[in-house]
C-alpha cells in the first residue's frame, strides 16, 4: 500500500515539475477563464460578479474571499492575454531568482493584499474625485495585475538595472478608447472601435513572440526595472483624474507595495546573494 502511495506521489510530483509554477498559474488562469464563461451562461453575469469578482461594498459586506477569486478572473480575451504574457516574462524570471515556494506565496499573498488595498481605498475614499483615483465602491474588479505588479516590485529592488521592454501600444490604445468613450458615449461605431483595439492588443502580444521587425507596431520601450513602476502607474493616475480608465491603479499600487516590501526583506536577509545578482544584471 505504501509503495503505491509513494508511486502516485512521485507521479504527481513529476507532472507538477514538468512546468514552472509560473506556467502552471498561466494554465490555471486560462482554465478559469473558460469555466467562468460557462458559469456566467448558467447563472448570469450579475450573480457571478457578486459571487466571485471584487467589489468594495461586497467585500465589506462579508464577501471576504473575493480578493482571491477575482485575481484568477479576467474581463475578456485581451485582458487575459495581456496579463498572462506579463506573467510569463516577469513570473518566470522572479521564480528563478527566489525559488518556486517563495514565488507561490509572493504571488498569492500579494494578489490578495492588492485586492484588499483596492477595496479599502474604494470603500472609504471612492467618492467624488476619489472615485477617479481609487475606484468606486460599486465597481467590480478582476485580474491578475495586482500580483503581477508585486513581481515587478521584486525585480525593481533585486535587479533594478535589469532591462525590460514595456509594450506601450496596447496601453495607449486602451487609454485612447477610454477617452473617446467618455467624450462620445453615443458614438455609433464604438463597438467597432472596441473590436479594433482588442485585435490590436492581441496582434501586438503575438508579435512579441514572433521575432519579427513588425514588433515596432506594438511600440516597445526599453527601460530598467526600477523605472517601470513609475511609468506603469503615475501617467495612468494623472489621465484617470480627467478621464475614467478601466484600470485598477490602486490595486496595482497595492501589489507593488507588497512586492517592494518582500524584496527589501530578501535584500536585507540575503545581502551577498543579492549583490552578486545585481552585478550579473548590470
Amino acid at each position: 500500500m505504501d509503495y503505491f502511495i509513494k508511486k502516485r506521489v512521485n507521479f504527481l510530483d513529476g507532472i507538477f515539475n514538468l512546468f514552472s509554477l509560473t506556467n502552471w498559474l498561466i494554465l490555471i488562469n486560462l482554465v478559469v477563464f473558460v469555466l467562468s464563461l460557462i458559469v456566467i451562461g448558467v447563472i448570469g453575469e450579475e450573480k457571478f460578479s457578486l459571487l466571485f469578482t471584487l467589489q468594495a461594498n461586497s467585500f465589506f459586506s462579508g464577501s471576504i474571499w473575493t480578493p482571491l477569486t477575482s485575481m484568477f478572473l479576467h474581463a475578456g480575451p485581451g485582458h487575459l492575454l495581456a496579463n498572462m504574457v506579463s506573467l510569463f516574462f516577469l513570473g518566470n524570471l522572479v521564480e528563478k531568482i527566489i525559488g518556486r515556494k517563495r514565488f507561490f506565496w509572493l504571488y498569492i499573498l500579494s494578489g490578495i493584499f492588492a485586492g484588499i488595498f483596492y477595496s479599502v481605498l474604494a470603500y472609504y475614499f471612492g467618492f467624488g474625485i476619489g472615485e477617479r483615483l481609487f475606484g468606486s465602491p460599486l465597481t467590480f474588479a478582476v485580474g491578475a495585475s495586482g500580483a503581477i505588479f508585486a513581481l515587478l516590485g521584486v525585480l525593481a529592488v533585486l535587479i533594478p538595472k535589469g532591462k525590460v521592454y514595456l509594450i506601450m501600444g496596447p496601453l495607449v490604445a486602451i487609454v485612447v478608447e477610454a477617452i473617446l468613450l467618455n467624450l462620445y458615449p453615443d458614438f455609433v461605431f464604438m463597438g467597432v472601435l472596441n473590436l479594433i483595439v482588442n485585435a490590436y492588443i492581441i496582434v501586438s502580444i503575438l508579435l512579441i513572440f514572433s521575432g519579427s521587425k513588425l514588433i515596432k507596431i506594438a511600440i516597445p520601450w526599453e527601460m530598467p526595472f526600477w523605472v517601470l513602476p513609475f511609468i506603469a502607474i503615475i501617467p495612468l493616475v494623472i489621465i484617470g483624474l480627467v478621464f475614467p480608465l478601466p484600470i485598477g491603479n490602486s490595486a496595482h499600487l497595492g501589489g507593488l507595495i507588497g512586492g517592494l516590501g518582500y524584496a527589501y526583506y530578501l535584500k536585507k536577509k540575503y545581502k551577498r546573494k543579492i549583490n552578486s545578482l545585481q552585478r550579473y544584471f548590470r
